[in-house]
């Protein structure tokens, strides 16, 4: 595909960060081998489901490529002797779910190309490495200055983003980062505006916002260039990690986990936010604020990958905040992917789980009061502060700033009001993602709560009630009716003693079953 041509007609911009879940359905035995039929859907809806099948082998070659994770991953044992036993695959069944569960519920594992490949591979098909480089090459056709120097493999975490290290032929000695990323599904600005904001990114000055050498796109992807820094990114600092290795060996199993001091917690936090506070008054979308995406420049943290939100590209911590209706605009994604940061810059390690319902032991108390205003079930339910209100809280406001660049980007007003417009589009996508999550949410509750196993029992002990009630009321009724039958004209109230005519049959008996 050249650098300047159009996407596919009808190409499908997928959600990566939609989360994929997988169930093994059946199990068939076939020669000298066993097949696993798994239904694996993507997101809340079962409509967007499909069936794939896999041997024990595929499960062993994925796990192999995982390996690089550092993490112990449940893969049951092979088995060279009795295995198509019966109970024997029944078991190894039950094992394979249970693997098939902890590498989807995984936050970094579940984003990974490998494992997309493994449960989705019509849509993950395609190499995007060599759909990078022949973008790259049909730039450098009209810049020839640029030289690839190699392939920076898989140090991001996204799947349709490459990375490659270069170098220019009049400094070769001067590293610098090319980044390559296909479209997202929150593209929503015009092609011609677009390509316009792309190529101002370069005139983007602020001393907490990293800076870009160069930046252009066509209507498919974007590429931007800028200087590699060997000291990499903060998730880099907390988790003691080498730029240049594999996402998944950098941080899904530390060997160390250890917070940040607490003055680089206030520093690097006020810095971060001062750059957030900037981009919302410029009315520049961000929305992709996490630890990777902060690079260090000496004691400065400067946010990194302007470009993703123009792009319409998912954030990392999308499947956490779609889950509450209060986080609905960029600027509270922004402020609750900040509580992510602030987290695991106070304890080395992201959060188990969002809301979090108690706070480990902080260097201060003021960090864990910016903490509960981000990440408590109560902040989450109710919304998040704004940048300006967090700047003033204790942690922060005392942090004295020693930079004396001028922040400057100037945004033409026209382009100005499409990046509105893709803005709101890129948060009614996720008000309606949230609004959906949330029936489904209290959808799966009611069933839960009608098929338990005490909801059962009560249901039981009102149908015994009722079927008490509904014979003493047949017998009464029959009782009257005799009464009334025996004393017909006499007016007599006394007592029936005998009948002398047959009662009729009531309706009790007529429904009642066999």
């Amino acid at each position: 595909m050249a650098f300047m041509e159009k996407p596919p007609a009808g190409k499908v911009l997928l959600d990566d960060t939609a989360p994929l879940s997988a169930g093994i359905e059946a199990s068939q035995s076939l020669h000298s081998h066993t097949e696993y039929i798994i239904r694996v859907q993507r997101g809340i809806s079962i409509e967007n489901s499909w069936q794939i099948v896999r041997r024990y082998s595929d499960f062993d070659l994925l796990n192999s490529s995982l390996q690089i994770s550092g993490l112990s991953l449940p893969l049951p044992p092979k088995k060279l002797i009795g295995n198509m036993d019966r109970e024997f695959i029944a078991e190894r069944q039950k094992g394979l779910q249970n693997y098939l569960n902890v590498i989807t519920t995984n936050h970094i594992l579940s984003n990974c190309e490998l494992v997309k490949k493994f449960l989705d591979p019509s849509n993950y098909s395609a190499n995007y490495t060599e759909i990078a480089l022949q973008q790259v090459s049909m730039f450098f056709r009209s810049e020839p200055k640029w030289e690839v120097v190699e392939p920076l493999r898989d140090i991001g975490w996204r799947i349709r983003k490459r990375y490659f290290l270069m170098k220019t032929k009049n400094q070769p000695k001067e590293r610098l980062v090319l980044s390559w990323a296909d479209l997202g599904p929150d593209k929503y600005l015009s092609d011609k505006d677009f390509q316009w904001i792309i190529r101002l990114l370069p005139s983007c000055l602020h001393p907490y916002i990293y800076r870009v050498t160069f930046a252009t796109a066509s209507e498919s992807s974007a590429l931007v260039i800028r200087t590699f820094n060997e000291k990499g990114t903060l998730k880099d600092l907390i988790y003691k990690a080498k730029p240049k290795d594999p996402f998944l060996k950098k941080y899904c199993n530390p060997k160390k986990i250890q917070g940040l001091e607490l003055q680089q917690i206030k520093t690097f936090g006020r810095q971060i936010l001062e750059a957030l506070k900037f981009l919302h008054e410029k009315g520049f979308p961000y929305g992709h604020l996490h630890s990777s995406n902060v690079m260090l420049e000496g004691e400065m943290c400067q946010l990194l990958d302007l470009e993703n939100s123009l792009l319409g590209l998912p954030s990392f911590y999308r499947s956490y905040f779609s889950q509450f209706r209060k986080i609905n605009t960029l600027e509270s994604v922004d402020v609750h992917c900040f509580g992510h940061l602030l987290y695991e810059m106070t304890y080395g390690r992201p959060p188990d789980s969002v809301p979090v319902d108690a706070f480990p032991p902080a260097p201060s108390e003021a960090v864990v009061a910016v903490l509960e205003a981000l990440l408590s079930q109560e902040a989450c339910k109710n919304g998040m502060p704004t940048v300006s209100r967090l700047l003033q809280m204790p942690l922060f406001s005392d942090v004295f700033l020693t930079s004396s660049e001028k922040p400057q980007f100037k945004i033409p007003t026209k382009l100005k009001e499409a990046l509105k417009i893709a803005k709101e589009s890129t948060e009614k996508r996720l008000i309606e993602e949230q609004k959906l999550i949330h029936q489904h949410r209290r959808l799966t509750r009611a069933k839960s709560h009608h098929g338990s196993e005490e909801e059962r029992r009560k249901r039981k002990i009102l149908a015994r009630k009722k079927s008490k009630h509904s014979a003493f009321e047949s017998s009464e009724d029959q009782t009257a009716k005799s009464s009334n039958s025996n004393n017909s004209g006499s007016g007599a109230s006394s007592p029936l003693t005998s009948p002398s005519s047959p009662t009729p049959p009531s309706t009790a008996v007529e429904h009642a079953p066999f």
